[in-house]
């Protein structure tokens, strides 16, 4: 408890656990807030008329480190996301860390310097935090905040709201093994996978597709809820219907095989390095080459939107029928991310 007393065992944890890893040394003290200079933000190309984007989430995973990651790469990585989604290039990220007393020294190392060594991946630095202890029992060992600010330029208009019948529905690769790889992951599943999650900055993938078209809609990371979740969202605001083809979804055998044992839908799971994007037809082709080029060879144009009475999405089944993809009710998998 004392490393959250504000004195000397908490000056000696900041400077030792968390300071020193991300970066090792300060050119500037260490003040209540970190200090931007305006003239690094306003030299960004094409920032004249600009907007400033700025996000914040939590992240309260179980197990801490899972197969592909952990609650610190996911804590960076998920902020970053959520800025590039909008069209913007992340900057800065704040990181505040709530630990249960007696929590291992040597863990919160690795995940501080995971959090440094991804936010070196996406090009953004943490550059302000906090830290606060609470007795045992209070939290189950770690929580982790992170906020971020970024740029989004002028001209670069994307939103929940703008898809357009006739688009094409884009994802960047297979779906669901954050989730899958969570639940092989937890100690009272017995299951035996290679699966990992595909957690990710994904800032430098979105960059290139907004390089190759000024046409898309659309953009939203696939984290609770799924493919299924954000695609309702996407109808519901454009007031659209959209269509996915089953047999276009690229699902991976062994998040199939985790599906089917325990009962999920894939398309509810979890994703933590995939993005759906809606795009205007005619850019499609070039919008998915962009993001195999970029490494994401199973990206692949899973559906469209459609002219509907009500928002609503649905899918042709690999047997010809058709069925409703509706939200999620209930949690399918808890403290996912």
């Amino acid at each position: 408890m004392a490393h959250g007393a504000g004195g000397k065992a908490m000056k000696d944890l900041i400077e030792e656990y968390l300071v020193g890893q991300f970066a090792g040394k300060f050119s500037a003290p260490l003040e209540d807030q970190a200090r931007i200079d305006l003239s690094e933000i306003l030299k960004h190309d094409n920032m004249q008329g600009g907007k400033l984007a700025f996000t914040t989430d939590s992240y309260v995973i179980f197990p801490l480190f899972f197969s592909g990651g952990d609650i610190g790469r996911l804590a960076v990585a998920g902020t970053v996301n959520d800025l590039s989604v909008g069209g913007a290039k992340p900057l800065y990220l704040s990181c505040s860390l709530i630990i249960e007393e007696g929590f291992a020294l040597d863990d919160l190392r690795k995940i501080v310097a995971s959090m440094y060594e991804t936010a070196r991946e996406a090009g953004v630095a943490i550059v302000t935090g906090d830290t606060k202890v609470v007795e045992k029992g209070a939290a189950d060992k770690l929580f982790i905040n992170t906020a971020g600010i970024g740029l989004i330029p002028f001209g670069v208009e994307i939103s929940v709201g703008a898809a357009k019948v006739g688009d094409s529905i884009i994802i960047n690769g297979t779906i669901g093994d954050h989730g899958a790889s969570i639940v092989a992951s937890r100690q009272d599943l017995a299951l035996e996978t290679s699966i990992q999650s595909d957690c990710r900055p994904l800032n430098h993938l979105i960059q290139s597709m907004l390089v190759a078209s000024s046409e898309i809609h659309c953009l939203r990371d696939a984290t609770r809820g799924g493919v299924a979740t954000v695609l309702n969202e996407f109808a519901e605001a454009s007031r659209v219907g959209i269509r996915l083809y089953e047999n276009a979804l690229p699902i991976k055998d062994e998040t199939r095989g985790i599906c089917e044992i325990l009962g999920l839908d894939p398309l509810y799971l979890a994703n933590e390095g995939k993005i759906v994007a809606v795009v205007a037809a005619q850019s499609a082709g070039v919008v998915l080459d962009a993001m195999k080029q970029q490494g994401f060879d199973q990206a692949a144009i899973i559906g469209e939107v459609i002219a509907a009475e009500s928002p609503q999405v649905t899918m042709k089944t690999i047997f010809g029928g058709e069925k409703m993809i509706d939200l999620l009710t209930g949690d399918q998998l808890p403290r996912i991310c």
